[in-house]
């Protein structure tokens, strides 16, 4: 599951998803092409920092001459006349510019607490805006929407440049390259590290209108993700057949996509099952679902057809409404929302000319790695021949030629002989609320190895809510603030899915807390990038069934768990390769309609299924790929799945050298905010990449045979 991030002044994530690259070498590079940061510089603006230069070199000595330059030429790239003549210039230079160690300090410190506060009371606003749209607490009403679509933190940019603090900053703070970062990042001390991200926050100056309407965009996608459930006791076969038991609600994709995972181990269902949600998936990602029967259990749907007819059976409280019962589609209000998140970020492209795209911000910026070196990655594991070698074995083990919907193959999993309802029957028992789960997290995390007070301090900092959608993670913006976990819990008790959910996002809340709470500098809280918190959460996840107290993996069993792992990379891979297409085409066309965006979303995931996958299930233009909510609500986020694959199992290849996964867990995620490969060295040893898993699965392949 996705980490929640739009919620404070971390403009760099989902506002903005942004951290940009100015510096003196870059903004020569780009002076042939005009700045977009800010107005044309005043005519006054040389003469003034020329006059500054000499007049501070001379009070505060020629060991202050770089700061000096750099922080006089990084504010006059963002003064815009409206800031000030050159007068208000001048004296704004003088009265802020921190000539000594002692000023610079108390500076960078106050900064530093002052943020915290901010960041933190604006994430508490927003998620108490979004309460009602997140979590399971009735309907939701057009006024709720506009709360959840409402970020209090849309303005606070352009405050911190009208009323000088942003410059305060860019005058004594550096801003860095990635180059910078990834070059001279190792030797720098916490305190160097912590500078450069405080200097980031205000590397661009973007309005507030654009800030919101972003904000505004993805909630409105949130929205239209959360509530799209299949009501699966109405789906008929091509014999009029029920195949799913009454009162079963699924999430697409996640649920859907889960509940074909579970049915692996009903093998005289199971199958026909699996086939009815490829059927489901495909009409979701085609467009050709019928608009009345998403998330209404007033009427029978026969995906084979796309018949639709009133309900026969009664498993809801829903009552029938007034709308006409027929196949009618969705007016291709998926891509209409995905369309409507693409033209809400591009408006932040004229404020980054080093990074004029969200393409660009989300790998250069966001991730802090190459998209180039990204799509290397995921192709590597995609041509691998371990792909052919393990489809051979899977297959074997079904009987039977593999079928697209095998791409989610769960056989490997440790535990998987359990049934479903076996699995759903343990955890409805044990966690019958969300307050039952959550008086257990402490025992949970001593079975990862974390010592009793260790455990309750981090127990003590999650707060567990049932949520509305499938489950996210919230972390706190201050240290005073608590995280929120937020998973699906039925009326019947919290099942298996909600349960793997919950574990996933405990591992994203207890980083959170050890990234914040724990961390020397509140500047550098979180990871690198969401691929390691993913990374680190699929750590906790791949540990579920043993927090249910079933028996712990055996050797043969971890080696089926690093089948599972790859083959989850090579399915994700290529999910996340439509995701990259996508969000190229729509920067190719710019004026696309919805329409057009269906069509071009349905033939790149056809030509990604035909060169990856194809040569292993033998079955061409498969649509698959492009069912993931993902890429509809979240902005371009799918490619942190494969690479927090890769990390995740260089992180617990890690754990098991160190023989526990609390101690170590809890000092990976004290390192923060560094770059990837950086964090990744000083966790394991190795940068980041996928050789650790492909050398693991050769080992384990020649083990499970």
């Amino acid at each position: 599951m996705k980490q929640r991030f739009r919620s404070t002044l971390l403009l760099s994530i989902l506002v903005c998803l942004t951290v940009s690259l100015y510096s003196e070498e870059i903004l020569m590079q780009n002076a042939s092409t005009p700045a977009k940061t800010s107005a044309a510089s005043p005519s006054w603006m040389n003469n003034a920092t020329a006059k500054l230069q000499k007049e501070l070199i001379a009070k505060y000595g020629d060991q202050q001459r770089e700061r000096i330059e750099r922080g006089l030429h990084q504010v006059a790239e963002f003064w815009r006349a409206d800031d000030g003549d050159a007068a208000t210039f001048e004296e704004f230079v003088r009265i802020n510019f921190a000539g000594d160690q002692p000023t610079l300090d108390t500076m960078f410190n106050r900064f530093q607490s002052l943020f915290e506060q901010l960041d933190g009371h604006m994430h508490e606003i927003t998620r108490e805006f979004n309460q009602q749209s997140d979590l399971d607490l009735g309907p939701v009403l057009p006024f709720d929407e506009v709360f959840a679509g409402y970020d209090p933190s849309a303005h606070v940019l352009d405050d911190f440049f009208n009323n000088k603090l942003a410059f305060t900053v860019l005058l004594n703070f550096s801003l860095t390259t990635l180059d910078q970062r990834l070059k001279d990042g190792p030797d720098w001390t916490r305190r160097q590290w912590a500078e450069a991200r405080l200097a980031q926050r205000f590397d661009k100056r973007i309005p507030a209108d654009v800030n919101l309407a972003i904000s505004e965009a993805g909630a409105q996608a949130d929205q239209y993700i959360a509530q799209y459930n299949i009501w699966m006791y109405h789906l008929l076969d091509p014999q009029g057949q029920r195949l799913f038991p009454p009162k079963m609600r699924l999430l697409s994709h996640w649920n859907l996509r889960d509940e074909l995972k579970a049915d692996y181990s009903d093998p005289q269902t199971g199958p026909a099952k699996q086939r009815m949600i490829q059927q489901v998936m495909e009409r979701i990602v085609t467009q050709t679902i019928p608009q009345v029967a998403i998330n209404n259990p007033t009427v029978d749907w026969n995906p084979y057809t796309n018949e639709v007819k009133p309900a026969a059976v009664k498993d809801s409280d829903a009552t029938t409404d007034n709308h006409p019962i027929t196949n009618a589609p969705e007016p291709d209000t998926r891509y209409a929302r995905l369309l409507k998140t693409f033209n809400a970020s591009r408006k932040a492209d004229p404020y980054s000319p080093t990074a004029p795209t969200l393409i660009d911000r989300r790998f250069q910026e966001d991730r802090e790695i190459p998209e180039a070196r990204v799509k290397a990655m995921l192709e590597q594991v995609l041509s691998s021949p371990l792909v052919a070698q393990i489809a051979q074995l899977i297959q074997a083990r079904l009987g039977r030629p593999l079928e697209p919907f095998d791409i989610w193959y769960n056989g490997f999993r440790p535990g998987s002989q359990y049934t479903g309802a076996q699995l759903d029957e343990i955890v409805a028992k044990k966690y019958p609320t969300a307050e039952a789960y959550q008086k257990d997290i402490p025992n949970l995390l001593m079975k990862l190895g974390f010592a009793p007070d260790r455990a309750q301090h981090v127990a003590e900092n999650i707060i567990v809510d049932p949520a509305r959608g499938s489950g996210h993670a919230m972390g706190a913006g201050m240290r005073a603030e608590k995280a929120h976990l937020r998973t699906r819990v039925e009326k019947t008790g919290m099942n298996y899915k909600g349960f793997n959910i919950a574990v996933h996002e405990m591992g994203h809340n207890v980083e959170q807390t050890f990234s914040l709470n724990d961390n020397d500098f509140t500047l550098l809280q979180g990871v690198p990038n969401t691929a390691f918190t993913e990374a680190l959460a699929f750590v906790f996840q791949g540990h579920d069934l043993e927090l249910l107290g079933l028996p712990a993996p055996d050797a043969k069993s971890q080696a089926e768990k690093t089948l599972n792992d790859f083959w989850s990379t090579y399915e994700i891979a290529g999910v996340a390769l439509v995701d990259m297409s996508v969000w190229h085409w729509m920067y190719d066309h710019p004026q696309a309609s919805p329409k057009q965006l269906d069509q071009a979303t349905v033939q790149i995931s056809k030509d990604i299924w035909n060169r990856y996958y194809a040569p292993v299930f033998h079955k061409n233009d498969v649509v698959l790929l492009g069912v993931y909510s993902h890429m509809i609500d979240s902005f371009l986020y799918l490619p942190d799945y494969p690479i927090g694959h890769m990390i995740a199992f260089q992180i617990e290849e890690q754990m098991k050298k160190a023989g526990s996964i609390g101690p170590e867990f809890e000092r990976m995620a004290k390192m923060g905010r560094i770059t990837p490969d950086l964090w990744m060295e000083r966790a394991t040893g190795r940068p980041v990449g996928p050789e650790a898993l492909l050398e693991a699965t050769q080992s384990a392949l020649a083990a499970a045979r």
